[in-house]
């Protein structure tokens, strides 16, 4: 069984201690909006499970949406249906109830991937999109250089693109998707070419692998961006993201049919 924290939080992290700013700087981009899309082609019952406050939901038509921890649940707009209280690994669904399922942001937390991406196969009988970073491109970011404890963290917690697609079988595809310049959806990366954001803390905790360092970690990350800022060291190595309207880092859509 599933481990939960009083929140009911169910993977690595426990959002009732950390989540509380999250949809203020977590908010769904419709650029990336359009890759998930896409993705779902036209599946009108959407199963959408680790939901957080239900970014992207847009992006399908109708959507039951799973999320176990209750501050998360609290965060959803008005205009969304509430989401189930559940987890990946247990869904409460019968076999094929679903046109197609996604999960954003959210395998790198649950207790069991492999568990939890058979569920979902099982109770969908089209397509399955995860929104996810490949943990292989996720250390070539500039962030590495200020605060590697962190990009390691990331590395180490999502899922390599191999055991997403065996969980999963079928037929299935990976695709990069370009982040834009001014994203709405503050992961590390929707920073490139605006490193002055990741000095807010409240936008580093919308990240949840900044939880997993230490406040000296933090410190020297602040301290050490910040004097580069002012002497434009980062700017001389890494202006040139400043102007660039994407960046195609780690972020990658991956799809799975039966």
């Amino acid at each position: 069984m599933t481990t939960r924290t009083q929140d009911g939080s169910a993977g690595d992290v426990d959002y009732g201690a950390i989540g509380s700013g999250y949809s203020s700087y977590r908010r769904p981009d419709e650029r990336i909006a359009r890759f998930i899309a896409e993705a779902l082609g036209d599946a009108r019952k959407v199963l959408n499970v680790g939901a957080g406050a239900g970014s992207y939901e847009s992006a399908a038509r109708a959507v039951t949406a799973v999320e176990p921890s209750e501050s998360m649940r609290a965060q959803r707009p008005t205009h969304l249906a509430p989401a189930v209280d559940a987890v990946a690994e247990e869904l409460p669904f019968a076999d094929g109830e679903f046109e197609a399922a996604m999960t954003l942001f959210s395998v790198h937390q649950w207790s069991d991937v492999r568990a939890g991406l058979r569920e979902m196969r099982r109770v969908t009988r089209g397509p399955v999109v995860i929104l996810t970073c490949d943990p292989a491109l996720v250390r070539d970011f500039w962030l590495y250089r200020y605060a590697p404890e962190v990009l390691d963290t990331e590395a180490r917690r999502y899922p390599l693109v191999e055991e997403l697609t065996e969980a999963l079988g079928g037929t299935w595809t990976v695709q990069s998707v370009p982040i834009p310049l001014d994203c709405t959806d503050g992961f590390n990366e929707a920073y490139y070419g605006r490193p002055e954001m990741l000095l807010n803390p409240a936008a580093r905790q919308a990240c949840s692998a900044w939880s997993f360092v230490d406040d000296r970690v933090r410190e020297l990350f602040d301290d050490t961006l910040r004097h580069d800022l002012e002497s434009g060291a980062w700017d001389e190595e890494f202006g040139r993201l400043r102007g660039q309207p994407t960046y195609e880092g780690s972020l990658v859509i991956v799809r799975a049919t039966p």
